[in-house]
């Protein structure tokens, strides 16, 4: 039978299987899965969020596991002490670790973060996932950039101020030690059976920073974050940022050769923009499936899938998938993936 590592592998290659490779970013539901109360309680163990995941995608037969709980953890790992458990979304940081630019001088990076106690649960479930399904789908890793890694630090407004006004030379410390730390957490991931790191830069889009200051700052510290672990399993991913108009320099400076667009992207461009020497991802609004019909749903998919099908070499997938979606429409965006991504 065809696996998720099958397909994405064929794709990958430019090869053709039984139909292109369709991933599905399910996190919060898990613990509706599970019968969980709280996210609080379902993200406090790493057996939990493991269950949920080969669960989930046994339920609805997409092609990727996660190993992402939720964007806060990695500043649970230099510091933070508090997290805010929403009823019906994701944790997000509450207590930021940098109040005041001496903070940066003081903040400190872990050297062996796969035995970090806050990094317990997160190898639990890594170990759980590489037990049953390693080799069979893909194990995914989410990972924050360098030049993004300080907004869940200071908070957004703090960073702009910094990353655009300085002084420059704090601005420089942080950004070392926040390249020191993705080197860190890639190695742990790596180690511990992660398959796909998804490279998180929303400021590696000009929707984040002017064209000069990508070439200026984002490329160097992307250089300077993915060029000792190299990029073979690396996806290059912006939030919900567009890309297309960065990705023939990442294309020639990093050599990442995974491209997951923003919903904003025009999919056919991106897919010109790769030009053959990788793998393109058309992503899908899922915020507007929390409210539209299964015929609406059913009509972008089609849309999105017509749009870089052609070729080879493509990929569906979402965002983070919202607790609010109805289960009807996850299940109509997936059955019409698996329709019009199929291979005659």
């Amino acid at each position: 039978m065809m696996t998720g590592m099958d397909r994405i592998v064929a794709a990958l290659n430019g090869e053709k299987s039984d139909r292109i490779p369709v991933f599905c970013n399910l996190l919060d539901q898990g613990a509706k899965e599970l019968g969980i109360a709280t996210l609080q309680e379902y993200y406090s163990k790493g057996e939990y969020v493991a269950q949920a995941q080969l669960k989930m995608r046994e339920k609805y037969g997409y092609d990727n596991l996660w190993s992402l709980f939720y964007v806060g953890k990695e500043a649970e790992l230099l510091g933070c002490k508090k997290i805010i458990y929403a009823t019906d979304g994701p944790p997000n940081v509450e207590h930021f670790v940098i109040s005041t630019y001496d903070d940066i001088a003081k903040l400190e990076i872990p050297t062996d973060l796969i035995n970090h106690p806050a990094f317990a649960q997160e190898r639990i479930c890594l170990e759980i996932l590489s037990r049953e399904a390693k080799g069979k789908y893909p194990i995914c890793a989410y990972l924050t950039a360098s030049m993004t890694l300080p907004a869940l630090l200071m908070g957004m407004d703090k960073w702009f101020d910094l990353l655009f006004f300085g002084p420059t030379d704090v601005r420089d410390e942080l950004l070392r030690k926040c390249s020191a730390f993705f080197h860190q957490e890639v190695a742990a991931y790596r180690q511990a059976g992660a398959d796909i790191i998804l490279y998180a830069n929303p400021f590696g889009s000009t929707d984040f920073i002017p064209m000069k200051q990508f070439n200026q700052l984002s490329m160097p510290w992307m250089k300077k974050d993915l060029q000792p672990g190299g990029v073979a399993d690396v996806v290059y991913y912006c939030g919900s940022s567009r890309m297309n108009n960065v990705i023939k320099p990442v294309v020639e400076q990093l050599a990442i050769q995974t491209f997951y667009l923003s919903p904003n992207d025009d999919v056919a461009i991106g897919k010109q923009n790769v030009a053959g020497q990788g793998l393109t991802w058309g992503v899908i609004n899922d915020i507007l499936l929390i409210d539209w019909t299964e015929q609406e749903v059913r009509a972008e998919v089609k849309r999105i899938i017509e749009a870089g099908m052609a070729g080879g070499k493509f990929g569906f997938g979402t965002l983070v998938m919202p607790y609010k979606i109805p289960e009807q429409n996850i299940r109509a965006m997936l059955d019409a993936a698996y329709e019009f991504g199929r291979y005659a």
